[in-house]
Order: C-alpha cells, then structure tokens, then sequence
C-alpha cells in the first residue's frame, strides 16, 4: 500500500478501517460479507469525511429541562457513481438520513479506459448543499473527474469525494482537474494494471457487491 502525502487527500489510517479493507481484500470473502464490509467502511469513513461540516445552535427540551443543541447548517446531498457507488450511498444515507440522494451514470470503454455518461439527476438545492460523490474505486480517475464535473455544472459548490481503494495514479489525476475537491479513502495502492484495475485492490467492487 502506498503512503499518503497527496496533498487533499486523507487515507483514513484506523485498525478497524484496515482491519474492513483487509475482508474486501480478500478473494475468499462472501458476497453477503462483502456488502456487509462496505456499509460498515463507508460509515466509518464518512465521521472523517463529514468532520467540517457547518452546524447551527438550536434549542432542544430534554425529559427533564431545556439545552443548546445542533444540527447541520446545509442540507447534504449523496450522489454515487452507478451502480457501484449505490452501496456506498446506502450507508452513507443511513449515516446522514436527511440527505437528498442524486445519480450519475457511467461506464468504462473497454477499451480506451474512459467513462461513458448516461444519466444525470440531482436535487434542485445542489448549490447551497454539502456533496458527496461516492465510488468504491479511484482508479485512473477519469469516472470521479467526470462525474464532479458535471455536478459542478449542475452547481454543487461544496463537493467532497469518497472512494474504498484509490492508486496514486487516479488520486493525482483526480486532484489535477478538482483542486477544490478533498478525497477521502480507506486505503491507497500503488498503480494500474494493463486493464485499468487496482493493483493490489480488491476487484471489481460492483461485481462482488451485486453478485454480477
């Protein structure tokens, strides 16, 4: 696994994260415990990616007097990279259940590598929400990249990726075209296979949730 100092990007070093990344890992691994793993990663996950978010001050009556609480101060948006990324939104929405959920809709050319766009919706509050793209996999990048494009021409401003497994190669190329973008990832490998795979990743993360 390689060293994180890609400057916006945080491998969220946890044992109980390397312990879940170990499981997903592992060729012998269930399908049901491999749906399982990626819940329980996304929700750990997500208390470091949603660390910044803006709370307000707001008035509760506990059962025995009344106290200052909080609550977010922007609605949040989920929006994962089908079809793999629907797990990692399903976590995520029971993490946060006031979030609104949109869809992107991509596939990869065989054979140059490169997303495919086929669907787009999202909220109607995008610019004014806190975004998270979610896609198991950072590989070459280019899906993530071209996904956050869109939602930004779509007016999401405050956008932040997660992803299970990134390389170095996807992160770096991913961070090129978003800046702006932090990504947050349970662990970084080192490169690509000659077919775009994660090496030494954890397969193909849509096949091995959805049994496909």
């Amino acid at each position: 696994m390689a060293e994180s100092r890609i400057d916006g990007c945080l491998v969220i070093d946890h044992p109980l994260v390397q312990s879940k990344v170990a499981v997903l890992r592992d060729r012998e691994t269930t399908g049901e415990r491999f749906r399982r793993t990626v819940h329980e990663l996304t929700a750990l996950i997500a208390y470091e990616a949603t660390r910044d978010l803006t709370v307000e001050e707001t008035k509760i009556n506990t059962p025995l007097m009344p106290c200052r609480g909080h609550r977010l101060a922007k609605p949040v948006t989920i929006v994962p990279i089908l079809r793999a990324g629907l797990g990692m939104a399903e976590a995520l929405w029971n993490v946060l259940p006031e979030a609104s959920v949109g869809h992107v809709g991509m596939y990869r050319d065989e054979k140059t590598f490169l997303p495919r766009s086929y669907y787009f919706k999202a909220p109607p509050d995008l610019k004014d929400a806190d975004v998270f793209l979610v896609d198991p996999m950072l590989a070459t990048g280019n899906s993530a990249s071209d996904a956050a494009t869109e939602l930004k021409a779509d007016g999401a401003r405050n956008l932040r990726l997660m992803a299970l497994v990134g390389c170095v190669e996807g992160v770096n190329r991913f961070r090129s075209n978003h800046p702006d973008v932090s990504v947050f990832l349970a662990a970084l490998d080192e490169h690509l296979n000659d077919h775009a795979y994660i090496l030494p990743g954890l397969g193909d993360a849509g096949d091995r949730y959805f049994g496909t």
